[in-house]
């Protein structure tokens, strides 16, 4: 297929149009509206794709459902296609006609039961403007690419993820993790060959960057196998069609569930586990999870979660599995209700391998200083160096580029030298370049240095403060002349008193 021209702002110019179009209906409802009318659209044109295709052969199976399947193509009955949609977008009866469509694609396809969105026929959204969107919506080729390469779908939905979450501050982090963080953790686990488990998943960000590094090292996406659980019912759906519209199979669990108190995937073991949840959760705990097997190292505290996340997913890590997850800078330092004595026996038990401070002002939704865990089961795997009772230290919060106010993204060199950092230290890289300590960015410590340290893990105790570069000026030289600027700034303040003090005496106070 020929690749549709596309301008560099398309994102821009149509999320600008639906902002317009959102009328009274907040970010948190209404990005269920564009995100499904997107796979709608997606879907219709991937059928009508395959449709055209099986006409011009003249065989008549245009309308034979195996046809599809056997492609991984969704079978979209003919009432639930993009042109029919389009026959009646200007009419009262768009809403109605689109929620239906949605019952009858599902109805067809038993992986989408109960996943589609069937909001269209709510009073509050403005039927007019429906039908605006519906125009807008069409004029995208969801199936072509742009000038880089790069599909326009995937660029459509990620987009609309991150607009969303910034729209809806700090509920939108429950289903959306800022892209660079993602690749980071991609990147220094290198996901290509096995499970892949991810028991907060939100939207699937994870998975769906799993799924571009494969294919960016010419791998096989049919090589893993994605897991994951959501607790939110929204969100849950939201996941399962993100990873729809890519074609990534994924199996998370037979409904939303609370990963701490029903486990939907309890027997099995992961290779590969990533994940961003929650923060500093404070309201997990229940009697049920008293004693609980994944608790190896201590009974997390029941007012704080971190210490639940790390466990639960060192159960479910497979004997040589690895895991990068995110959480708040608490969690490296902390020692209140036992969170400390955990820490100790997780670092004596030699599970942990790195520990990343990221830079601030990475989230859209929370201001709270975050730090990238890397855990694995087996440090002592024949396929890396030894790094038996070893961790690795990077320091990157001098790292990001401001692209708002508010929001730092990591550039993909800065992603690089982070995961190039680890898998040096690992023995597992195969560039040039062996792996160093560089005061001020990374730094191999030892267990009895983190013992001496309270088995603190913050980085910032272990890399040191990097070293200025010498301008070549002597040090008395310098000296000499902040002396001199010091000197002349206590005269300018010694000034500014006796003219404040001669203008309040002129005003008949004394001091």
């Amino acid at each position: 297929m020929a690749k549709a021209p596309v301008k560099e702002n398309f994102k821009d110019t149509l999320w600008k149009a639906c902002d317009k179009l959102r009328n009274n209906m907040d970010p948190a409802e209404y990005k269920y509206v564009v995100l499904g009318l997107v796979f709608l659209k997606y879907i219709s044109d991937s059928f009508e794709e395959r449709y055209n295709f099986l006409v011009e052969e003249g065989e008549g199976y245009e309308e034979e459902r195996d046809e599809y399947t056997a492609e991984n193509i969704f079978w979209v009955p003919k009432e639930a296609r993009w042109s029919e949609i389009v026959k009646v977008a200007k009419t009262p009866e768009i809403g109605i006609k689109i929620d239906e469509a949605m019952y009858a694609i599902e109805k067809e396809n038993h992986s989408l039961k109960d996943v589609l969105y069937k909001v269209y026929s709510n009073p509050l959204l403005d039927k007019g403007k429906l039908g605006e969107l519906i125009d807008i919506i069409g004029g995208i080729n969801l199936q072509s690419k742009d000038e880089k390469g790069q599909d326009i779908l995937g660029q459509v939905y990620e987009f609309f993820l991150g607009k969303f979450a910034n729209s809806e501050g700090k509920n939108g982090g429950q289903f959306y993790t800022p892209e660079c963080i993602v690749k980071t953790i991609v990147s220094c686990l290198e996901p290509t060959k096995g499970r892949v488990y991810d028991p907060a998943c939100g939207s699937g960000g994870m998975f769906v960057q799993s799924e571009k590094f494969i294919q960016a090292h010419s791998g096989k996406v049919g090589d893993i196998s994605v897991f994951g659980q959501e607790s939110n019912g929204t969100t849950w759906k939201l996941c399962k069609m993100n990873l729809a519209i890519r074609g990534i199979e994924v199996d998370l669990g037979e409904e939303p569930a609370d990963t701490f108190t029903k486990d939907q995937h309890r027997s099995k073991k992961m290779d590969y586990i990533m994940a961003n949840p929650p923060f500093n959760v404070k309201d997990y705990w229940a009697e049920s999870l008293d004693g609980d097997v994944r608790w190896k190292y201590g009974t997390p505290p029941e007012g704080n979660a971190n210490y639940a996340w790390l466990q639960h997913m060192i159960h479910h890590l497979a004997p040589n599995g690895t895991a990068g997850i995110v959480l708040a800078n608490g969690s490296l330092s902390s020692n209140t209700s036992g969170e400390g004595d955990i820490r100790k026996a997780m670092l004596e038990d030699d599970i942990v391998d790195c520990i990343v401070a990221l830079p601030d002002k990475l989230f859209l939704t929370t201001g709270i200083p975050a730090c990238l865990w890397f855990l694995n089961r087996n440090k002592n795997n024949p396929k890396h160096r030894q790094r038996e009772k070893e961790v690795l230290f990077i320091d990157a919060r001098k790292m990001g580029t401001l692209v708002e106010r508010s929001l730092r993204v990591l550039t993909e060199e800065e992603i690089q030298k982070i995961a190039d950092t680890y898998h040096q230290w690992r023995g597992s890289y195969n560039g040039d370049g062996e792996y160093k300590d560089t005061l001020g960015f990374c730094k191999n410590a030892t267990l009895e240095e983190i013992k001496n340290n309270d088995y603190v893990l913050t980085p910032g105790r272990y890399v040191g403060i990097e070293e200025e570069e010498d301008d070549g000026i002597p040090f008395e030289e310098k000296m000499k002349t902040l002396t001199a600027e010091l000197a002349e700034q206590f005269k300018q303040s010694r000034e500014l008193e006796e003219e404040i003090k001669k203008n309040l005496k002129a005003l008949g106070f004394e001091m």
